[in-house]
């Protein structure tokens, strides 16, 4: 195996995230046919369950496992690494044990909680169902994550980025193979096929895991190295490396409950406030579908940008950062926020407007999904700034802060979900607009608090910084300007799923060429990847 620099790291991490959430997104079209629109919030209300209790499951221990391994091996103490990884596996285990027990328990009233007294949508005994089964999956993601991050620490990234294509696969496989069969073989009914669907998530893990662990196995001389114990080492303790685990997970643990706090949020408050407001349940849980899940899915592809640059940000800046090296620390935080904006920003805008074409491409024609996803892409452009700058300041180890600034961010969607929903429904727009304005306003607080804290530390130079990116904010309003034209002119309407596939394909192909035509010829493309990229197109050519 062989290690990665920052860069060809975040490259790695995030093709693999990439190539994984594609996958995510495909599998939907045959699975949203075999289940139909009306079922897939019922996979959509697993799913969110399971990531909140992932979040506490991994109590953030992975990311903290490669922040640590990485300092350990700046500093060689090789000795007390392996100590962290076998700590930290052990205490995963039995974590994982418990809050699968507690999710399995507390499935009946996590039900109750979704649906209320509304009748007409999914059953509180098909939620409660899906739930357990999917718990699961709990008793071995947290052990596979651990290992993840033990080999990102080492900044082995390939490794991790095959095991996530791997899981992926197999999880799809599971989902759709099964699904099928019981929906359309042996007739049991849309329960126990979601209930199928959802256990591939198990599986997936399983086979991910067995992976990593025979390639550790394979690779030992590589990453598990031998040296005298320095007498620095002598004093560590384990619980020390337990106490100093704990302590950089909290940041994670907070950032991963976070994000499913705001799912959970969206999901215990739209259903019933739509109904209030006159929507019919079907028609609420439609929407909640595609704001958790169908919409969600086409959001992860936006959202694999910051989590591949987390995977590489969080070995890269700490070991700059024990060596207190605060010029490369500026330059990669440069870098990072550089290279975030310059891809997720015209992606979020493109989606937006050929929202309508992107939804029946992949889920058919459908009543809610373009008019939810056009706004909520926008969640995930957020998400990933929200993503990058919790792993910058977290790596800076600025604990207290990050905690803080993700409380902020909870606190103003807790207060601005229900208000913002009936006033965007008394001014004449959609109300679930409303949800998503309070997510982004929720978001953007958090960010704003980190950017502080890191300035204050590493001292950006917010001038240069604005410099930079205006040479892509001008190239991008140059192309929403002509593809807002273009869409009012050359009108392609997206009835059936080649209709749709042809408008992506024209507006894609000239949004592409138009905005790197531009970024490409004022210089900004290769300040931020560098002039290497160009170098290989030639060696390809």
């Amino acid at each position: 195996m062989k290690k990665n620099s920052f860069i060809n790291g975040a490259l790695i991490a995030t093709i693999g995230i990439v190539v994984t959430k594609f996958l995510g997104i495909v599998y939907v079209i045959p699975f949203y046919e075999i289940i139909g629109e009306s079922n897939i919030a019922l996979y959509g209300y697993a799913y969110t369950i399971y990531n909140l209790f992932l979040s506490l499951s991994t109590v953030g221990i992975p990311p903290a496992m490669s922040k640590l391994i990485s300092e350990y091996n700046t500093l060689e103490y090789y000795n007390t690494k392996e100590r962290a990884y076998k700590l930290g596996k052990i205490l995963l285990i039995i974590l994982g044990i418990i809050l699968f027990i507690i999710m399995f328990s507390l499935a009946p009233f996590i039900a109750n909680q979704i649906m209320g007294n509304n009748t007409g949508g999914n059953s509180k005994e098909s939620i409660t169902f899906v739930i357990r089964i999917i718990s699961t999956a709990i008793l071995v993601v947290p052990y596979l994550s651990v290992t993840k991050g033990y080999l990102q620490g080492h900044k082995f990234m390939l490794p991790s980025s095959i095991s996530q294509v791997l899981e992926q696969i197999v999880r799809i496989a599971v989902i759709l193979i099964g699904s099928y069969l019981c929906m359309r073989v042996f007739k049991t009914g849309v329960t126990n096929a979601i209930g199928v669907a959802v256990f591939g998530a198990t599986i997936g893990a399983l086979v991910a895991l067995i992976y990593l662990l025979i390639k550790i196995k394979k690779n030992k001389k590589a990453i598990i190295k031998t040296s005298v114990l320095k007498e620095e080492e002598k004093k560590i303790t384990n619980k020390k490396i337990i106490k100093k685990l704990l302590i950089y997970s909290v940041p994670f643990i907070s950032f991963g409950l976070a994000l499913s706090i705001y799912d959970y949020i969206d999901m215990t408050t739209i259903i019933n406030v739509l109904t209030k407001l006159g929507f019919k349940t079907v028609d609420a849980e439609s929407i909640i579908g595609v704001i958790n899940t169908t919409g969600n899915k086409l959001n992860s592809v936006v959202l694999a940008i910051s989590t591949g640059l987390m995977t590489s940000l969080v070995p890269n800046i700490t070991s700059s950062f024990v060596k207190k090296d605060y010029q490369d620390v500026r330059k990669k935080v440069n870098q990072a926020f550089l290279l975030l904006l310059y891809v997720t920003l015209p992606m979020a805008i493109g989606l937006s407007l050929l929202s309508k074409p992107v939804f029946t491409l992949f889920y058919g024609v459908s009543k809610w999904g373009p008019k939810v996803f056009c706004f909520t892409i926008f969640i995930a452009l957020f998400r990933c700034l929200f993503t990058t700058s919790i792993s910058i300041a977290q790596s800076l180890n600025k604990f207290k802060n990050v905690f803080l600034s993700i409380v902020l961010g909870i606190i103003v969607k807790l207060i601005l979900q229900i208000p913002l929903m009936y006033l965007f429904d008394y001014i004449g727009l959609y109300p679930f607009y409303g949800s998503t304005l309070a997510t982004i306003l929720g978001l953007c607080v958090s960010v704003i608090t980190n950017l502080v804290v890191i300035n204050k530390t590493v001292k950006l130079d917010f001038k240069k910084y604005f410099k930079s990116m205006f040479k892509f904010i001008y190239p991008l309003v140059i192309m929403f300007i002509i593809l807002f034209i273009l869409k009012k002119f050359v009108i392609i309407n997206a009835i059936n799923r080649f209709n749709s596939l042809i408008s992506i394909v024209i507006y894609g192909v000239i949004g592409a060429l138009i905005y790197f035509g531009l970024t490409i010829k004022n210089g900004i493309f290769s300040e931020i990847f560098g002039n290497k990229i160009f170098k290989i197109f030639k060696k390809v050519k």
